[in-house]
């Protein structure tokens, strides 16, 4: 009798994708399209552009009194946006 090496393809195709490079960049895409899930509709609504550099995730807002706002908060929207992603994807947030 022979034993089978039986694995789940999750795992299989997540164990490609970091032997390859490409499971951060796949996790920091998955964060920017989840910011207006995290921040909520009206402050998606205020959001011109999303991008992560470096581990800090930046979000340009049209709306400088928000900006101020969203900057006293940024640990809080730092953990949950990596509590959304699942792992510790950013460690800072800019509002521009």
């Amino acid at each position: 009798m022979f034993r089978r090496d039986v694995q789940q393809i999750k795992d299989i195709l997540l164990r490609n994708l970091r032997d390859q490079g490409l499971e951060t960049p796949l996790m920091q895409k998955r964060l920017v399209e989840s910011w207006p899930e995290v921040a909520g509709e009206l402050i998606a609504s205020y959001t011109l552009n999303t991008y992560i550099i470096n581990q800090t995730f930046f979000v340009h807002l049209s709306s400088p009194a928000l900006r101020a706002d969203l900057s006293l908060r940024r640990q809080h929207y730092v953990q949950l946006l990596n509590a959304q992603a699942g792992g510790q994807i950013i460690t800072d947030i800019r509002f521009c």
